[in-house]
């Protein structure tokens, strides 16, 4: 019975030590000199660096049907770098169509993909690879 009491006794004062624990750490000093300088700069401000949507005769690009599932008029290109509102027009049978210009990462020459939507509304053949004069008109 004893040994069970002394058992007893021990967990007890293992239980009130893990309770205490940390009362008697040191209490950190305030700092009293401001946090040293950093060399880093800042990134810059995303305003500053917005990119204004093109404007004007961009050029002709060959467009290939782009993302059949995904909807609108719209050209993905290289001849844009911000986002904005363009014109695109085949010079097979006159047609134009207005078409939301999205950049697309890829060398100025490497063509265009063109939303199926706008392959219908110029009347171009799906299968083929057309080739279309894009103008931008701004944002």
């Amino acid at each position: 019975m004893t040994r069970a009491l002394t058992l007893i006794a021990m967990l007890a004062l293992l239980g009130a030590c893990a309770q205490v624990e940390g009362i008697f750490q040191p209490v950190p000093e305030p700092a009293t000199e401001p946090p040293p300088a950093t060399t880093e700069t800042a990134p810059e401000d995303e305003d500053a660096t917005t990119l204004a949507p093109a404007t004007g005769d961009l050029g002709l690009t060959v467009a290939s049907l782009g993302t059949a599932t995904e909807p609108g008029l719209w050209l993905k290109t290289p001849l844009v770098d911000a986002p904005g509102r363009g014109r695109v027009t085949y010079s097979a049978n006159g047609r134009t169509v207005e078409v939301a210009l999205i950049p697309l990462d890829a060398p100025r020459g490497a063509g265009s993909r063109l939303s199926l939507a706008a392959f219908q509304a110029l009347g171009a053949p799906l299968t083929g690879l057309p080739e279309v004069r894009v103008t931008g008109l701004g944002g």
